[in-house]
């Protein structure tokens, strides 16, 4: 049986994951896409990918930058995702982000289609065994996502003077676990309940219907 990194920590029954191993596709290209939409929904998650291989929208470059271009899309792509989610929340806070003009940390970015293409199977692949699990699909976010380097792949070059150089490729593994969102609950106030009091289930759902036809 495969292990996931964080299995222990994440239930499997209210969970999906994904994985491909040896994927030929680049490695720190990938790994960059995949932090991009850590803790994302998924549906924002696939609407960014699919944007990013018909070029409308940028992955940040944040760890393996080098010789990156910039690129204003960036800026764009943060204020279209969902900032309300645990990825956001325990970090600096969406609003001031926005507010340097930075809002991923950086302004470096390319357009990595094939590793979006590479995720997005993924991506689709867990959403379809949350289906079969019964799990909510239009409340999964992305919980856990991973991008591990796989053994390199040895190819060779033919240079001047019957010289021969290696031309590697740098291949990974990719892992990802999605989950349903927190749901939002009631505060005892809204529903007309005072604080010490203690309800059964019935009674919790009586209080909500009600709270719910007379709004």
């Amino acid at each position: 049986m495969v292990r996931y990194a964080p299995a222990h920590r994440i239930a499997s029954a209210k969970s999906a994951r994904s994985r491909g191993s040896y994927l030929r596709v680049s490695f720190k290209n990938t790994r960059e896409t995949a932090a991009a939409i850590a803790g994302w929904k998924v549906d924002r998650a696939v609407k960014y990918l699919e944007n990013v291989t018909e070029l409308k929208e940028a992955i940040p470059m944040r760890r393996y930058a080098g010789s990156t271009g910039r690129s204003a899309q960036v800026h764009e792509s943060l204020r279209a995702s969902p900032l309300k989610t645990h990825h956001w929340q325990n970090n600096i806070g969406a609003d001031f982000l926005l507010s340097t003009g930075k809002p991923f940390g950086t302004d470096k970015a390319r357009h990595p289609v094939k590793s979006a293409e590479f995720l997005l199977g993924l991506l689709k692949n867990a959403e379809a065994n949350a289906d079969t699990k019964g799990l909510d699909t239009s409340n999964l976010i992305v919980k856990h996502i991973q991008v591990n380097q796989a053994p390199k792949q040895r190819r060779r070059t033919y240079r001047a003077h019957g010289r021969i150089n290696p031309y590697m490729s740098n291949p990974c593994h990719i892992e990802l676990i999605l989950t349903e969102g927190d749901e939002a609950v009631t505060k005892a106030e809204e529903l007309g309940v005072s604080k010490g009091q203690r309800l059964n289930a019935r009674q919790r759902g009586a209080q909500r219907r009600k709270a719910i036809a007379e709004s």
